[in-house]
């Protein structure tokens, strides 16, 4: 099985043609309900795949400063280097996720997962362990369903999930998700692993 060709031309293109059906307009209200009760304020963060940062934005209006975005995209970086402007304490890098090498307390998951090639979940899986701190978290959602169309998105299941991460990661938490956007109440699992 070839992994598809969902490279930077590939999601640049989606940003400049506004292909993004995924982008939801806010902040996802279930990270954000997470970071304020869980996540001390000085801690490291990282957020892969951002998208437009309303998950930084909010975090930031909420006393967070130590917060990294990555997106492979350049038309999407550069558009949100401008929204944050020059005085930002938020670092926003361009860059594949897979090359990336600093150390995270925190990893914030949302639609980053979903958007890659099946084939590279367990890649994925041994980066983010690779990225935290010891005993670092990974949180956030994944989709607990299956897509008729080809993706991205790409879906998946708590079942599939637990057999991923099981190797690197001790399972938090893994189960439906209370507080998710209104279109995608009911499939989706909030998710919270600790490096082991």
């Amino acid at each position: 099985m070839d992994i598809l060709d969902l490279d930077k031309e590939y999601w640049d293109n989606r940003y400049k043609n506004r292909e993004t059906g995924w982008d939801i307009g806010y902040a996802s209200p279930a990270l954000i309900e997470y970071a304020e009760t869980v996540i001390p304020k000085e801690a490291s963060i990282l957020i892969p795949g951002c998208g437009n940062a309303y998950e930084a934005k909010a975090l930031l209006d909420k006393g967070f400063k130590n917060i990294t975005l990555l997106d492979i995209a350049p038309t999407l970086v550069n558009q949100v280097k401008k929204e944050f402007g020059e005085t930002t304490p938020i670092r926003i890098i361009c860059e594949d996720f897979f090359e990336h090498g600093e150390k995270y307390d925190y990893i914030l998951e949302q639609t980053f997962f979903c958007a890659l090639d099946p084939i590279l979940r367990k890649k994925y899986s041994n980066k983010m362990a690779d990225l935290l701190h010891p005993h670092g978290i990974l949180a956030g959602l994944m989709f607990n369903r299956t897509f008729e169309s080809a993706g991205p998105p790409f879906g998946g299941n708590k079942t599939e999930y637990q057999r991923l991460f099981q190797v690197a990661f001790d399972i938090l938490k893994m189960e439906d998700c209370f507080n998710s956007i209104p279109q995608r109440q009911g499939s989706e699992l909030f998710i919270a692993l600790r490096k082991k």
